[in-house]
């Protein structure tokens, strides 16, 4: 029998006049099974084991990862047996069709994370692929949206972690579910107070998402972005920096930064790891905005890499730094700002004063100025 086509998930609706509490059940149904399927699985309890999560291979709470074993329908059978319908399959994101009418399995060969809803409940999973996949393969996959599940107003980890939460940890955002694991383990054996992960479900931060960073109770602290040093990670960090700011930061907004191509993951696995990644995320974290500034100085350079040889392509890249002085969240941010951008372009202290002002003036002619373009330092 030949590889059956597969057809899109149906819409993002599915699921809507099926009963909650069965999809609910079937997810729940699910994550016993896959973590039932990770005990005999060597293959991936040993990259767990490699990648500092062994711990979690063999403790089951709060986190319950599991294996979704190869072949089409292991899951759709299982489901099939203890009294799940075809609809009930579909609904909950865990089956999909193929063209000849057969449902066959979401999640396949791959390492799987629950996604919970607030209240604790399973309804969705991130799927990592298994170490060796191949090329083709993506290396993580998500649910399908269902009537339980919108992948762009939950943040992995809130549910597991909602003791920390309440005590007012730092949050920090990080890129994936590994990294979140990394950080909570860092935390496992200290006493104190720290830094608890959370993570986006398989795609950009949203508005809604950021809305729930701001709101949690350890943000007045500070809210943390941690991700890959790598150009997907900085702009990662400049989208974090953009929707976390407004309409106000509750608190300091910080980047936590690691080497190239490393993450909170990779630290763990250094000698002495839990520590160096505690000190990362809270002493030696900086300003997020200084990292937003270098960055995009970055990309100018490597689009124009003789622009700093004159006078005017010194004033081009003061120009298109200087708006983001007007995003400091204080005066001494601003200054600090202002210094940076100096010492980047090599321009002079005056030049970057004479091009602030014009932006200003600039701003206050336009009738229509972006938010940001109004704003006068430190009230951004």
């Amino acid at each position: 029998m030949g590889v059956p086509r597969l057809t899109p998930p149906s819409s993002s609706t599915r699921g809507h006049g099926l009963d909650p509490e069965r999809l609910i059940a079937a997810v729940e149904a699910a994550v016993t099974y896959y973590r039932d399927q990770l005990a005999h699985a060597d293959g991936p309890r040993a990259y767990l084991v490699g990648r500092g999560l062994g711990a979690l291979v063999e403790r089951e709470w709060p986190w319950r990862i599991g294996y979704a074993p190869p072949g089409w329908s292991s899951l759709t059978r299982h489901l099939h047996a203890v009294g799940f319908t075809d609809g009930e399959l579909l609904g909950a994101g865990l089956a999909t069709g193929t063209r000849a009418g057969r449902l066959v399995d979401v999640f396949r060969d791959r390492i799987v994370f629950p996604v919970r809803d607030p209240a604790g409940h399973a309804v969705a999973f991130l799927g990592r692929a298994r170490p060796g996949a191949g090329d083709g393969v993506p290396k993580y996959i998500n649910s399908p949206e269902t009537a339980l599940y919108d992948k762009g107003r939950l943040l992995f980890g809130v549910a597991e972690q909602q003791e920390r939460l309440d005590a007012r940890w730092t949050p920090v955002l990080v890129e994936g579910p590994a990294d979140v694991l990394a950080v909570w383990l860092s935390y496992s054996r200290s006493g104190r107070p720290g830094a608890v992960a959370l993570a986006p479900c398989g795609t950009m931060l949203t508005d809604h998402q950021a809305g729930m960073l701001q709101e949690l109770p350890g943000a007045s602290q500070g809210i943390v972005a941690a991700f890959d040093a790598d150009p997907a990670g900085r702009e990662a960090v400049d989208r974090a920096w953009q929707l976390l700011r407004q309409p106000r930061a509750p608190g300091p907004l910080l980047v936590a930064e690691f080497g190239a191509g490393a993450d909170p993951a990779d630290l763990l696995q250094a000698p002495n790891g839990r520590a160096q990644l505690r000190t990362a995320l809270q002493r030696r974290a900086r300003p997020m905005l200084d990292a937003v500034v270098e960055h995009r100085f970055a990309r100018l350079i490597e689009r124009h890499p003789r622009l700093l040889e004159d006078i005017d392509g010194r004033c081009a890249a003061v120009r298109a730094l200087v708006p983001l002085l007007y995003e400091a969240t204080s005066p001494d941010e601003a200054v600090r700002v202002g210094r940076r951008i100096v010492t980047l372009t090599r321009a002079g202290i005056d030049t970057v004063a004479i091009v602030a002002l014009m932006h200003l003036d600039d701003a206050l002619d336009d009738p229509h100025p972006p938010l940001a373009a109004t704003a006068k330092p430190g009230k951004a």
